[in-house]
């Protein structure tokens, strides 16, 4: 995307004069054209970066998935008491920082003392590193400035009950960087009202409706913030309700061990014009499983052990 970037900041200085305006905008067009054609062929998603290898939502988490050959970088975004975009997929500090409370309790100043990276040799002894000691959290402008528009953003908001201003804050975010005209974004969320206001903001954003399917009171499953019914019982009208607003469906694949979703759902997910991305897949077993029914992306922690599904399914031609 190095040339995209390129081409937009020579088009912007000499549309200036206002003769190449629409140049500028038949680049955007192809940028966001270019875009959609690529998620029609199957997504790389590292799931909170390489957070099988390294720290999640840390660089190191981040560079690895990049290294590895990621389609997208996956973020969680929460803010901060004085409303700065924080890449961090839990609500409060605890599991993933030496810190306590919610995250929205807290200042920049404060968060950016946290060591977010010790737990995580605690949890993982196999890939632990010392140079993940003091990994700090990182803001979504952080992350932005490191990559610009040489990687793709798949970015969930979290909590946006918690946030009245985090979808315009993130959307203006992502316009004033130019990722939204470069075809760089993808934003998800279980929030159905977050989508919808986002896609209020800027219809050219793609988006996708994450669901997460498990048993409900009665054992029988039921979908967790009641966007669909049951996978067996989702009708056409049911996915067209979401692809009025969104380009595809994230469906969990197991809840427990047990598989949720099959073959039938992605199949009637595409009749009615929506991808699939499913969630979050880390072994390599499921994954030529899903593969095999036709989806059309995944969330992983090891983008290498996908990549290898891929390259191996391309050598024996089932691709």
């Amino acid at each position: 995307m190095t040339h995209l970037r390129a081409l937009s900041s020579s088009l912007v200085l000499l549309g200036t004069t206002g003769l190449l305006a629409p140049m500028v905008a038949q680049a955007q067009n192809g940028a966001l054209a270019q875009q959609r054609q690529d998620l029609q062929n199957f997504q790389v998603i590292a799931h909170r970066g390489a957070s099988g290898h390294a720290p999640e939502h840390t660089w190191h988490a981040y560079d690895k998935a990049v290294a590895m050959g990621a389609d997208y970088l996956e973020l969680d975004v929460h803010m901060s008491a004085d409303g700065h975009l924080i890449a961090i997929h839990d609500t409060s500090l605890e599991r993933t920082t030496d810190g306590q409370g919610p995250v929205k309790e807290h200042d920049l100043s404060e968060l950016k003392t946290l060591d977010a990276g010790s737990w995580f040799n605690a949890a993982h002894p196999k890939h632990a590193d010392d140079a993940y000691q003091n990994a700090r959290l990182l803001t979504l402008d952080e992350v932005i400035e490191r990559y610009g528009q040489d990687v793709r953003y798949y970015i969930e908001t979290k909590s946006p009950e918690d946030y009245p201003k985090l979808q315009s804050a993130l959307v203006s975010k992502l316009e004033a960087a130019g990722l939204v005209q470069a075809g760089s974004v993808v934003i998800q969320s279980f929030s159905q009202p977050s989508l919808q206001e986002v896609h209020g903001l800027n219809p050219d954003i793609p988006l996708v409706q994450l669901l997460w399917y498990s048993p409900g009171d009665d054992g029988s499953l039921e979908e967790w913030t009641g966007v669909t019914p049951a996978p067996a019982e989702i009708t056409d009208a049911d996915f067209q309700a979401i692809a009025d607003y969104a380009v595809g469906v994230g469906p969990n694949y197991q809840y427990d061990g047990q598989t949720v979703i099959d073959e039938s759902f992605i199949k009637q997910a595409h009749a009615n014009d929506l991808l699939v991305h499913s969630y979050t897949i880390n072994d390599q077993a499921s994954m030529r499983q899903l593969l095999d029914w036709g989806v059309d992306g995944l969330f992983t922690n090891f983008p290498d052990r996908l990549e290898e599904v891929l390259a191996d399914r391309q050598e024996t031609g089932k691709d």
